[in-house]
């Protein structure tokens, strides 16, 4: 997957490159250099958040999704977005309507900030209306995200109570107890998979994986940081990761930009230089595919 949530400011600067020129040229060189390393593996646009055909059609006249094989999208109709849950059916149809490719839901998901119970019923739902409708569905997420990492926005102040849900969408506690929701989980698995970052060095990889084991899942959806790629021993940290993530059908989304490529220097900006995250997503699909 070629970067993450695209149209969304928390994820990529579009006060700098408003008309997503600069990301259609550097998915266009990424899924070429993809390619070039392995013709069989499929390339996915990054996964969008909100659902915007616009969006997509802006791609398509960018010729983007001649370079990739699947587009992806992500909901949250309980917590973030401005619609019902029982609208995804409508929501898919929209993008499906503007491409011929196929759709992906690379983040399904509910946060307990509210009651556990709201999740409990968020992932029933979803797995009624999403299950059997699309190809690969990945429930966002396993752990909820510990309190003392910060969530990948800039936005803390202005978004208030949003903020913190992004700490609530885990299936578990911080510490590894389970939610609600987590029992009924087996339910939908394999047809639902999780979607779960791990930080660097994060040290609930090991636990992870014995936790999706045990709950039947085959589908994984995780990242490898562009920026994390100039720390001190990043391919030991990524070597370790893909290989405890070998049992798994994984879907590896490359984003974040390192601050001394950036426009700006923070994450989301556009790179300077397009062709070098291609060249990391080349490194990278060589290593590990």
């Amino acid at each position: 997957m070629l970067w993450n949530e695209p149209n969304n400011l928390s994820h990529w600067n579009f006060e700098i490159d408003p008309d997503w020129n600069i990301y259609a040229r550097m998915v266009n060189l990424a899924a070429d250099a993809v390619r070039a390393e392995n013709p069989r593996v499929r390339r996915v646009l990054g996964g969008i958040s909100p659902i915007d055909a616009g969006f997509i059609r802006n791609m398509q006249r960018q010729c983007v999704l001649s370079h990739v094989d699947v587009v992806a999208i992500h909901g949250f109709p309980l917590d973030w977005n401005h619609w019902t849950i029982h609208e995804w059916p409508e929501k898919i149809r929209e993008i499906e309507a503007v491409t011929d490719l196929p759709v992906w839901i690379s983040e399904v998901g509910t946060s307990t900030f509210g009651a556990e119970e709201v999740q409990q019923f968020g992932l029933k739902r979803a797995a009624e209306l999403l299950i059997g409708r699309v190809e690969r569905i990945h429930w966002y997420s396993l752990y909820d995200l510990p309190r003392a990492w910060p969530a990948t926005t800039r936005h803390r102040e202005a978004e208030g109570s949003s903020y913190y849900r992004h700490f609530y969408m885990g299936l578990l506690r911080e510490d590894g107890t389970p939610k609600l929701a987590l029992r009924d989980f087996h339910h939908y698995a394999p047809a639902l998979g999780i979607c779960q970052w791990f930080h660097f060095d994060d040290h609930r990889l090991d636990e992870a994986v014995t936790r999706l084991r045990d709950l039947g899942v085959q589908y994984v959806r995780t990242g490898l940081s562009w920026a994390d790629s100039f720390r001190p021993n990043a391919d030991r940290w990524f070597d370790r990761q893909m290989k405890a993530l070998e049992p798994f059908n994984t879907t590896i989304t490359y984003c974040f930009t390192p601050e001394h490529c950036g426009m700006l220097p923070n994450h989301t900006s556009p790179p300077r230089e397009p062709r070098e995250f291609a060249e990391f997503c080349a490194r990278m699909t060589q290593r590990y595919v």
